[in-house]
């Protein structure tokens, strides 16, 4: 909390820049277009979090120490990215490093977010080779059919996320009838030691392809995957713009062979196989009043149902009750493995709700956009929301305080989350 206020205080006293009388000159090399472009971003976000000691996964992730009622953090970020364009050919690089400091751990972690060579031969043809993100789906807080993505994280949708190692192209076409534009991606993504690892099973290259159709003024694409790692999966989506101030948008993925581990509360594991299909629908719509609202349905075909997620709560709990009476950590290791494949991904459960409302400077205030976000398992009723205040007044900076009240009964995903509350305050600059 010491370092909330220190942070905040930083901000309230920040010195504004002062105005100053300057003649104007006009340089003809400024405008000119440069072959290098090198920026980044860095970010300070200290956040509190308020435990909750009762919940089964605080049991599962602080069994050997009492951390108190609450736990601080600071959490540190800076990204790095360049691009150097010659001819037809561009090179572009993204890194991201996070440093958490924290009285449990500090943490260090740095990645290639992106990092690829790409080449113009046409106008038609684009052809990458490198780490770089798709971002396939048109959804905000969720793509079910991004297949060869990263997962985003619903609670901050926004933020940056690495890519993959992959060699693709596009071959772009225009048209004159209903069918305006058309434009087909291939992929061929390799999963290996180093490389993808992380992706399923190793030694083997993937097949992937999105065709694009822009029809009859509606954003249409037919995705799919195929390959040894992971199993074939099929996906489409589309995004309309119903009016000027609406959108309405959809997914729908169709997934093969699925295969999940389950577990009663005695902890005896078997798996299940099966055929999913995950979908969303959402919208998005401006007032005249300039708020933004965004709403999701989420289906998601992999999840897990009520019980079976309270199962594996009451697996942990017995666990955790192994623990104390005997000092063995085998069970609650066993549990911690499981929760590091499905059970502990984000929203793991099969029906979701997300809703967000934003209102651009409300009465007047430059710079100033509140908003809330919530998010609501619609299986067990538990929830989380989130109010949160941006300002955006000071030159290259990014300020934005956001708290969250994780909510919901026992054996719910929310209700067994290990806190009730999260404040943060992120101060970011870009460069």
């Amino acid at each position: 909390m010491g370092l909330l206020l220190f942070s905040l205080f930083l901000l309230l006293h920040w010195p504004a820049p002062l105005p100053a009388e300057e003649t104007y000159t006009f340089d003809l090399n400024e405008i000119e277009k440069k072959p290098y472009h090198f920026g980044g971003y860095v970010e300070m976000k200290p956040t509190l979090f308020r435990t909750r000691r009762d919940s089964s996964l605080y049991r599962l992730k602080y069994y050997n120490r009492d951390i108190g009622s609450s736990l601080e953090e600071a959490n540190l970020k800076l990204q790095l990215e360049g691009s150097w364009e010659a001819g037809i050919g561009r090179l572009y690089f993204k890194t991201n490093t996070d440093y958490k400091i924290s009285r449990l751990e500090d943490q260090e972690k740095t990645d290639l977010y992106e990092g690829f060579l790409s080449l113009n031969p046409s106008s038609s043809w684009k052809i990458d080779a490198g780490k770089k993100t798709f971002k396939w789906g048109k959804g905000y807080a969720w793509n079910p059919v991004a297949f060869i993505d990263r997962a985003k994280d619903p609670d901050d949708p926004e933020v940056g996320m690495e890519g993959i190692f992959a060699l693709s192209a596009d071959y772009t076409k225009s048209f004159a009838g209903p069918l305006k534009t058309l434009s087909f991606t291939p992929v061929v993504q390799p999963v290996y030691d180093h490389i993808n690892a992380e992706f399923g099973k190793k030694d083997y290259l993937n097949l992937a392809g999105k065709l694009y159709l822009l029809l009859y003024d509606t954003d249409i694409d037919l995705i799919v995957f195929t390959g040894g790692s992971r199993t074939t999966r099929y996906g489409a989506d589309f995004s309309r713009n119903i009016g000027t101030n609406w959108e309405v948008h959809g997914e729908i993925a169709y997934i093969k062979d699925v295969q999940a581990k389950l577990t009663d509360p005695a902890g005896q594991v078997s798996t299940v196989e099966y055929d999913a299909t995950s979908y969303l629908l959402g919208t998005r719509y401006l007032t005249a009043r300039d708020t933004t609202w965004i709403l999701e349905y989420y289906r998601n075909g992999t999840g897990f149902s009520g019980q079976e997620m309270a199962d594996f709560f009451g697996f942990v709990n017995n666990a955790d009750r192994t623990y104390r009476s005997t000092g063995s950590d085998a069970a609650l290791t066993k549990a911690a493995q499981l929760s590091e494949g499905n059970f502990g991904r984000a929203n793991p459960m099969r029906d979701y709700l997300y809703l967000r409302i934003s209102q651009k400077e409300p009465f007047d205030l430059l710079y100033f956009t509140p908003a809330v976000t919530t998010i609501v398992n619609l299986n067990d009723r538990s929830f989380q929301i989130s109010p949160e205040a941006a300002y955006t007044g000071f030159t290259n900076f990014d300020l934005r305080l956001k708290a969250s009240f994780i909510n919901g009964p026992t054996n719910s995903e929310f209700g067994e989350k290990p806190y009730d509350f999260k404040l943060e305050l992120k101060v970011g600059y870009y460069f």
